[in-house]
């Protein structure tokens, strides 16, 4: 491991802690897409990026009204089954279903959109299709 790997899992703890204390009253449901801080993972882990390791998740399943299953989202084009097109606001991106989480609202920094129930259809097509019915 690197310096420079070590001081970015403790940049990550430092904002763990703070997330772990934040009061959160934040409402989400399923179909939102949020900018979630999915920290510094290990190995082909997702992983988010700047200062609050944010990446665009897409809520697939509201759990409890603060957990939820969340499917990252990447801009860089991907093909084959763990990968779902979708389309909002004029810009695509695709779904990493190999990549799915149980996640805490405390992660939730801000919503980005929601997604048309036609590209919705589409993701849980895939999903269910990838890890079955």
């Amino acid at each position: 491991m690197t310096f420079d790997h070590l001081q970015t899992f403790q940049d990550w703890f430092k904002l763990k802690i703070i997330l772990w204390n934040k009061p959160n009253n934040i409402v989400f449901k399923q179909c939102d897409v949020w900018w979630c801080s999915l920290g510094m993972n290990i190995g082909e882990e997702i992983y988010g990026k700047g200062i609050k390791f944010t990446r665009p998740v897409l809520i697939f399943r509201k759990l409890t009204s603060n957990a939820f299953l969340g499917l990252p989202l990447t801009s860089q084009e991907r093909t084959g089954t763990w990968y779902v097109e979708i389309f909002s606001h004029g810009n695509r991106s695709w779904v990493m279903l190999n990549q799915v989480r149980i996640l805490d609202k405390k992660r939730l920094t801000s919503r980005l959109t929601v997604l048309e129930d036609v590209d919705f259809k589409k993701v849980r097509d895939g999903f269910l299709s990838l890890y079955g019915r």
